[in-house]
């Protein structure tokens, strides 16, 4: 658990993270790459929520069912719709 503020829904945070999905098929990751910026509230609901009670600093590593990720459409070819996701989540900064 970090010591930083935590973002509300308002703010941009830059993360580090890697998506999986439930079998560890990797379908994204920001780690050989700069890190992401994303607005707290544009983001997937479980993100949204996980964001905002995670103080600067964290780790987290979510599991989330498919109601609070894609749900119903899933998200491309490999994200299939009802699927459960696994993102490991470095938020180091506002």
């Amino acid at each position: 658990m970090g010591t930083g503020p935590k973002p509300t829904a308002q703010n941009t945070v830059k993360v580090h993270y890697v998506g999986t999905l439930i079998d560890g098929t990797e379908f994204d990751s920001s780690v050989k790459e700069p890190a992401c910026n994303f607005p707290v509230s544009n983001v997937i609901p479980g993100w949204t929520e996980a964001l905002q009670l995670m103080p600067v600093g964290s780790k987290f590593k979510l599991y989330l069912p498919a109601a609070i990720a894609y749900g119903a459409t899933g998200a491309g070819e490999v994200i299939k719709p009802f699927s459960t996701l696994i993102s490991k989540l470095n938020s180091w900064k506002l």
